[in-house]
């Protein structure tokens, strides 16, 4: 036992508030370092590059972005299984649950390698990419797609590590991999002039570096970890399988018609040209900074409620939920109050351009309106992964996608004729399409009579 404690960490007992605090603040210090990426490649591509170089960067990263959460989606699907087992204190099942997990999304990786640099170029053309920026961004998607299966292992190792709720060394292999990028963005953007193939680049080697230390450590400790990393252990194992697949299709197809969606609004908004496809991409950064806190408490929510679900212990579900609520409140409030009150000075951490810099209140102003609906959205988006309905997940997302977010930004921006307004204030109205049922979903207590996955 005192093994399975030096990485385990047991939610089923203790504060409930100092398990969210200690677990949560490595995730956030993990999370702000994960948006460092595309912050310092947005920052320096900003100098060095200028707009252009701006647009291909976000438009780029919209579909890499669309091809990572693929992966995500499956790590999440075992973070949740793993959860569980660990609430049922099963731990014999850790070593084939965490194998099979491994080799499906790895397999996954090296088939988005190849998609990747097959249909780059078609996919930006689909996307409306302004013809300045067309040459970058398909130099950032091929870079991007050759390095993702150490993207895939980076978030497939921390999603273990969450699942047993350990968020402390998921922050360390983060914290290394975001150092080689900031070194890897000055060389190779500001020293070598790669534009954005060069930001590309310098992100591909930073997960690469964190992935193989991050195996190291593990295989070093894997006692504890629970997994021996024999050959044998990677063969999936069919009913793992099927669990893992069960959860991980739904999680996956959910993360990916958001990000469809979001593909679907950054063509319309590139219509408009390079200024406002690169306010786009800056204001989207700067929205990000807001999943750094609901994010880690959307990761808690999972984990706890995983593992207390598993235990019994209904009392702590719903105080973890309630806590998780209230701290992402309080934090999208403070947040969302300085963007509108500061939303030139806010961009003009990334741009100097004055066209892109009269743009930013208007994408503020839109972005408040969804603020209560974005605060809300992790916690029960986690309430629901840690339960293991990823079924309810996928319906959610595609309200959030499909329906809202598309069907919006194309009705008040063309068909209302509000046009950048319209496409601006469809993408962040969408969420409140999945924070609203997730919320009544919560409070009906339906949830309840499910039954656990293992």
């Amino acid at each position: 036992m005192s093994d399975s404690k030096a990485i385990i960490n047991d939610m089923t007992q203790g504060s409930v508030f100092k398990k969210m605090v200690v677990f949560t603040l490595p995730v956030m210090f993990a999370n702000a370092l994960q948006l460092c990426y595309g912050l310092v490649d947005m920052v320096i591509v900003g100098k060095f590059v200028g707009s252009a170089g701006l647009s291909a960067i976000t438009i780029g990263s919209q579909v890499f972005n669309l091809m990572a959460t693929l992966c995500i989606g499956f790590s999440v699907g075992g973070q949740v299984f793993i959860s569980q087992l660990i609430g049922a204190k099963e731990y014999n099942r850790l070593n084939v649950t965490i194998g099979t997990v491994f080799t499906l999304v790895g397999i996954l990786g090296i088939l988005m390698t190849f998609i990747g640099f097959i249909f780059s170029e078609g996919v930006l053309k689909l996307m409306n990419t302004p013809e300045e920026s067309f040459p970058m961004a398909v130099s950032y998607m091929r870079v991007c797609s050759g390095g993702i299966l150490f993207t895939y292992g980076y978030n497939m190792v921390s999603a273990v590590l969450r699942g047993m709720g350990d968020s402390k060394r998921p922050l360390l292999f983060i914290f290394i991999s975001t150092i080689v990028n900031l070194t890897g963005d000055l060389l190779l953007v500001g020293y070598f002039k790669m534009g954005a193939a060069g930001a590309a680049w310098a992100t591909i080697i930073g997960q690469a570096v964190s992935f193989v230390i991050a195996l190291i450590f593990l295989a070093r400790r894997k006692e504890s970890f629970h997994f021996d990393f024999h050959l044998k252990s990677f063969i999936p194992e069919s009913g793992t399988s099927a669990k893992l697949l069960k959860l991980g299709i739904p999680f996956a197809l959910q993360s990916s018609s958001i990000d469809i969606s979001m593909m679907f609004v950054c063509a319309l908004v590139n219509t408009f040209g390079v200024v406002a496809s690169a306010t786009f991409g800056v204001g989207s950064r700067l929205q990000s900074l807001g999943f750094v806190m609901s994010g880690a408490v959307g990761a808690f929510v999972s984990s706890m409620v995983g593992q207390n679900i598993a235990a019994g212990k209904m009392d702590r579900v719903h105080k973890g939920i309630q806590l998780g609520l209230v701290s992402s409140i309080i934090f999208w409030g403070i947040l969302t109050s300085i963007f509108v009150l500061f939303p030139a000075g806010c961009f003009s951490l990334f741009s100097k351009d004055p066209e892109v810099l009269g743009m930013a209140p208007l994408y503020m102003m839109c972005m408040a309106v969804g603020a209560p609906a974005l605060a809300c959205m992790t916690p029960y988006n986690g309430f629901i992964q840690g339960i293991g309905n990823s079924k309810m997940s996928l319906v959610f997302s595609i309200l959030d996608g499909f329906v809202a977010r598309i069907t919006l930004s194309y009705l008040i921006g063309i068909v209302m004729g509000l046009g950048l307004k319209g496409f601006f204030l469809g993408y962040f109205l969408a969420p409140y399409f999945t924070t609203i049922p997730a919320m009544i979903y919560y409070y009906s207590g339906i949830w309840k009579k499910r039954k656990l996955l293992s």
